[in-house]
This record gives C-alpha cells, structure tokens and sequence, in this order.
C-alpha cells in the first residue's frame, strides 16, 4: 500500500493529537435521497417496538425517537457497529440512519431514523468552500457552495424531485434530500423547490467547534483512503543539531561582521544603519504575521484564506530572511551614495539628507514592489516551502522599507538637531570610476554563453550516465536504510555522542551523496530507537548505497551498536505536484515582472531583466553541478533567493538610467548606460560585498545542506553582480538598437 509521512515540527502533544484527528476524518460528504415513504416505514418500526443496538425508544412532543441506551457502549466510528445500524430496518437498497437533534426543554440529545437510500445522488468533490455559521433557528451550521458543475447538477436534483419536477409531477409528494457526511445523518431538509445558487446548509446538534472542525475537514477535502498510523515519531532535525549550532553561528558571526564594516565605511551612517538592522531583525516576526494574514488572502485554500499561518522556519525561510538583510543593507547604502553624492554637490547636512532619501526613494520602492510582487506570486500559484519563502520574503520587505524610509530618517533628524555634526564622513574606496563596460558586452555574452551551454552539456551528460549524478533524493527518490540503536539514551544525548555530521562526514568519504541523517524514537517511549539515513547515490564500485552504508559505520563507529532493520527505496519529497506548482509560480512571476517593468519603465527594460534574471539562475545551476553537487530542496530555495536578488540589482541600475536619461541631454543611449553603470558602481559591489559576507560565513561554518544551499547562494550572488553590469544594461542597448527608449522624449 501506500504511505504518506507527516512531519510536524515543535509542536505540543494537544496541537498532535488534533492534527491525528483531522487525518483520521476523512470528510466524505453525500448528498442521498430518503426514501418517499419514509414516515410509513418509521411508523411502522415504532410500532413493532424495534430499536437498534445501543438505543431506546423514546418520544418528544409526543412524537416516537430514539435515545441512547446509558447501560450499552455502542462506538459508531466502527464500521462493523454502523453497518449493523443500517442494515436494521432491513429495507433494500436503503440505510437506516438516524439524525442526532437537540431538545431543548430537556437540553437532551436524542435521534430520528430515516430509510436513506443507498445510491448517492451527488457528492463533496464539486464542493468550492465550506463556511461554519450560526443560523438564528438552527444554531452553528455549516453553509456550503458548490463549483459551476456542482451548480448544475445541485439544481438538476433539486429541481427534479421539487413540486412540478420530472419526479414529483402533481406536488403532491414531499422529498427529503439526507446530507451524509462520512457515512453520518446530519440533516435531511425537505426539498420545497428548485435551488439554482449552488449552495447548501448542513445543519445538525453542532457546537461551534465541531461546525468550525467540518467546515475545515470539508475544505481541505477527502482522502482517497481512510488512514491508519504505522507509527509515532519523536526526531531529531535532518540538519543535525551540530549544524543547526554551526548554522546560528555563522549568521551570528557574519550579522555582527556586517555591522562593523557598515559601522567603519559609513561611520555615523553606518550606526544609523545598523540600528536601523537591528529594529528590522526585530520587527520581523511581526512583519511575518502581517505578510501571513494579507497573503492568505489570495490564498486558493478556504480555510488558509481565514486563518494567518506562519511558516515554519526551513531552509526556505532561512532564505528569505538572508534576502531581507540583503535587501535592508541595499537600500540604506543606496541612501548613503546619494547624500555623499549631495554633499559633495556643496549643500548643507539636512538638505544633502532630505534630497538623498528623496532621490533615492523611487528605486528603493521599484526594487522592492518588483520582489514584492514576485513574493505574492509565489505564494498564490506555488505550496510548501516556496510559500514558506514568499511569505518570510514580503515580511521582509515591509519591515526593511520602513527602517529604512521611515527609522533611519528620524535617526538623522535627531542628529542633525541635537549634534553639531555637519557633515557625514564616509569611507571611499571606489572612487568615481569611467569604465566602458559597454565595450565588454560581446565579450561578456561569449563568456556567458560558453559557461552556460558549456555547464548544460556537462549537466546533460552526466544526467544521462546516472540522474543522481545531477538531481538529489528530493527529486528523483532514493534509498532509505534503517539502524536500530541498542541505547537508553534519549536522541539528543545519542546525537551529542556520535554527532550527525560525524556521521555525514565519513558517509561522503565512502563516496555517498546527498545524505539526509535523522535520529527517531517512538513517541510513547516504547522500542529502541533508530537511526536513518537516505541518499539518492546509485551503486558505488559496484555496492549497492545500503551495502556501502553498512560497512562505514560498523568500521567508523563500532561501538554505537547500530543494527541495520530496514532497507527500502523511497519516493522524491519533491511531488511531481510541487514539481509543476512551482514552474506555474516561476512562469506567473517572471510574467508579472514584465509587466511591471514595461509599465514604470519599457518593455526593453523588462526584457534585460528577464535576461539577466535567467542568466543568473542558469549559471548558478551549472556551476554548482560542475563542482560535483546535485540540485535539492535547500538549492531551490537559494535559487529563489537568486532571482529575488537579481531583480533588485537590476532594477537599481535601471532607475539610475532612467535619470540620468532625463538629466543628460547631449549624451548618447550607449553613453548614458555606461554612466549609470559606473554611478552604480560603487553601491552594486559593496551590497554584494555584505551580501557574501554572511554567505561566506555559512559556506565556512555550516554543515551538510546549511553548506551546500551557502555554496549555491555564494555562486548566485557573484553571477548576480556580474549579470547586473555585463547582461541587464547591455540587453536594454541592444534592444533599442542604441537609441534612447521613448520615454527619454517626455
């Protein structure tokens, strides 16, 4: 059969036993027919004295019902227990069922049975959504709305067995239509006439919560099969808690050596900036409840679209934080340059300060609605960890656009009013340059395309020799072996013991790759634990991986008492689903980047960024194949943050282009670009340069796939910063064939 593993991270045993009760209800929901006799055939059961296991005849208001038997334990979550229930009025083709309802003068449940036919006249799969409400008769009942098909054919049924319908000519009948949900009577209304709007009210003895429950379990829909638990898990992270460490301090040491070069190249600018980091890195969680409550909006998932969800903190979402930093540190040096550049025009402190944020305004906010926009584009079109990213994205975004437009501004005003400083010294150590990289653009192109065929070829070649050689267990599946571990210990003290890295580090010697080591133990404390390992390597000298797997550790590591239990291939955690959801929400952003661009600036624009965005994503995968790595999910996320990365830098060339075009009349197209390249210069190389800061940090300090996401992020970030000065800019001249684009003539 088929398995399915969830992994739940940090989560308490309430939010666990909740999540099993949401697996566990499959939420199949029916629309039946109750039979046209029905009152006759209840009649009759009443009169016969019969009653079902578990309940007892009864009467409310006078009229017969049944009640539960205190003295006998009948579980109706049994399928043996329900289907006695509906074969006990022994009507063919029909099921007894009973309707659980509330008296409120005794605040006492109590039933009444219907002979609902077995035959189903339509089912949930056309449902759209589910919303739990509170009806002033009823009280919570669940409203559900129905796709355009499920319009039709609720309008067909209803209208067929309404007075003067095909079924009920005379409108001398009255049918009853029974909601069915997972094989349970909820309600049975009467069907008075035809009802076109596509939507339905089940209604029932629900408390809020339990309407609140279904509406949810309805939204998400049915599983094709009803769940059985194989086991309980506690486990430790895939990372490694050794590369999780290494991985907070590397952020830690690279944070603190961004601050200190900021802090020397700006001085007082640079305090300002990073105080301005720090409240960013604070407000951030904030910003993530927002970007979470604001993005669910577009969220095609009823119930996503009500409830803020943060994501959990993955690779993904590490990336997205990474780019915020990147972004942050970006807009305040843009800010930075242009004061220097104002002062150094001659004007005063507070005038230099107001018309470098002024000046430097409509970049920063090109810059981040492109990359805004792309985050709310991933999020609607992709799932999983790529809407884990979108989300740490744009909450980046607001938080890093308001220390900077807004904080660091006020920091200014408060030290040019309380100070008596009256100039901003700053380090220079790009000077004013005058390069022509126009002249490279050939050169640059033949260069490009050579890495970029080049790596492809090499990519196809070794792809066709073996997959795994270019994709990882995460797209193409693996191997998974299993070691039981003879210890009382708990995982982490195993781990602390014989280390995850440790264990990666004589892996790879032995010629594995793409490991993914996890420590687990029965959530109940029964059982050894054990130890697993996947890899999505094929047979090496000629051992299969598990073979291979084995024999390391037992000569590595002899005393941990590893004994292997399990050996099974496994499926990619990358769905083919996921797979296509994420080249839909690659092509839709890449799209609504075009149409941006081609609406601030010119579809010649739009094209160069394209270009150069491809350009950065093509040669990073290449590169990073080349070094003998293989693409996984922690590279997706580094190529997500790539193209993010890229789209900025472009775009701040291309606001100083549209400028300088407005500025300087008696230059040429070609002129004007190499210019603004040059203006740009200095800012381009020293955001890259705090950038690879962190990254290179990463790439020294972390481990297993901390190391390799760091490794292709650090490839990114240089091609990215080449691709700004030698593609974007080059494309655009060539397009307009070294004329100036027609907004130069406004």
């Amino acid at each position: 059969g088929s398995r399915i593993t969830v992994q739940l991270p940090g989560i308490s045993k309430e939010e666990r036993d909740r999540v099993e009760k949401d697996l566990k209800t499959p939420a199949f929901l029916e629309f039946r027919m109750v039979h046209e006799n029905n009152s006759a055939l209840v009649n009759e059961v009443f009169a016969d004295g019969k009653q079902p296991e578990g309940y007892l005849i009864d009467s409310v208001d006078g009229a017969p019902c049944y009640v539960r038997d205190k003295n006998v334990s009948v579980n109706l979550d049994n399928p043996a227990t329900r289907d006695r229930l509906h074969k006990f009025g022994n009507e063919p083709g029909y099921d007894f069922m009973l309707e659980k309802r509330f008296d409120k003068n005794t605040q006492k449940n109590y039933y009444v049975p219907y002979f609902v036919k077995q035959r189903r006249e339509m089912t949930g799969e056309y449902l759209e959504r589910a919303v739990a409400s509170v009806h002033p008769l009823h009280g919570s009942v669940i409203d559900i709305w129905f796709d355009s098909d499920g319009k039709s054919k609720f309008a067909k049924i209803t209208s067929s067995y309404a007075p003067g319908g095909a079924r009920n000519p005379g409108g001398d009948k009255f049918f009853l239509l029974a909601i069915v949900l997972d094989d349970v009577l909820h309600s049975a209304p009467r069907i008075k006439e035809a009802i076109w709007g596509g939507k339905a009210q089940i209604s029932g003895s629900f408390t809020p919560n339990e309407a609140r429950f279904l509406a949810k379990i309805l939204n998400a829909g049915s599983l094709p099969a009803p769940i059985k638990f194989v086991e309980k898990l506690d486990v430790a992270p895939t990372l490694g808690t050794d590369s999780i460490k290494s991985g907070i301090s590397a952020v830690m040491y690279g944070g603190i050596a961004v601050l200190v070069f900021m802090m020397i190249y700006y001085r007082v600018c640079g305090v300002v900036a990073n105080l301005a980091l720090i409240l960013n890195l604070i407000i951030l969680p904030l910003g993530m409840v927002i970007a979470a409550g604001f993005l669910g909006i577009f969220s095609r998932d009823a119930v996503m679209g009500s409830i803020t969800r943060l994501p959990v903190l993955t690779l993904p979402g590490i990336a997205g934080i990474l780019l915020t930093i990147g972004m942050a540190v970006d807009a305040n040096v843009l800010i930075f340059e242009r004061i220097r550049e104002e002062m150094g025009a001659g004007k005063r402190l507070w005038t230099s300060i107001t018309s470098g944020y002024n000046r430097a305004f409509i970049t920063i906010i090109d810059a981040n609605t492109t990359t805004l926009l792309t985050g709310i584009i991933l999020y609607i079109f992709g799932s999983g960890p790529i809407r884990g990213f979108a989300v740490t994205l744009c909450a980046g975004i607001m938080a890093s656009m308001f220390t900077a437009l807004v904080v660091t501004k006020l920091f200014f005003g408060v030290i040019v009013e309380k100070t008596t400083i009256k100039k901003l010294g700053m380090l220079s150590i790009i000077k004013k340059t005058k390069i022509d990289f126009v002249a490279f653009k050939n050169i640059a192109a033949v260069i490009s395309l050579l890495v970029i065929v080049g790596t492809g070829v090499f990519m196809a070649a070794k792809a066709n020799d073996k997959m795994s050689n270019v994709f990882g267990v995460d797209f193409i599946g693996g191997t998974s072996v299993s070691y039981d571990y003879t210890s009382d210990m708990k995982i982490t003290e195993f781990e602390k013991k014989y280390p995850v890295q440790d264990l990666r580090n004589e892996l790879t010697a032995a010629g594995l790759a793409e490991l993914t080591i996890q420590y687990q133990r029965a959530m109940d404390g029964s059982g050894d634990g054990y130890l697993q390992i996947k890899t999505g390597a094929d047979n090496i000298d000629g051992k299969v991986p598990a073979k291979v797997i084995d024999e390391t550790l037992m000569a590595k590591f002899p005393d941990a008492g590893f004994e292997q239990a399990q050996e099974e291939f496994i499926g990619p955690q990358i769905g083919q689903e996921l797979k296509v959801q994420a080249m839909w929400a690659i092509g839709w952003a890449l799209l609504m980047i075009i149409v941006y661009l081609s609406w601030r600036f010119e579809l010649g624009f739009a094209v160069g960024a394209i270009v150069a965005l491809t350009h950065d994503v093509l040669v990073t995968v290449g590169i990073y194949v080349a070094l003998g790595n293989q693409l996984s999910l922690p590279i997706v996320a580094a190529l997500l943050t790539i193209v993010g990365y890229s789209v900025n830098d472009t775009i701040v060339v291309f606001d100083r282009i549209r400028e300088d075009i407005r500025v300087v009349r008696n230059e040429g197209f070609r002129e004007i670009c190499n210019l603004s390249i040059n203006q740009t210069l200095s800012r381009t190389l020293l955001t890259s340069l705090t950038t690879l800061i962190t990254v290179v940090m990463l790439l020294v300090f972390g481990g297993g796939a901390i190391h390799d996401f760091a490794l292709a992020l650090c490839i990114g970030v240089i091609v990215g910063t080449y691709s700004s000065i030698f593609v974007a800019t080059p494309v655009v001249l060539t397009w307009y064939k070294g004329k100036k684009p027609e907004f130069a003539k406004k």
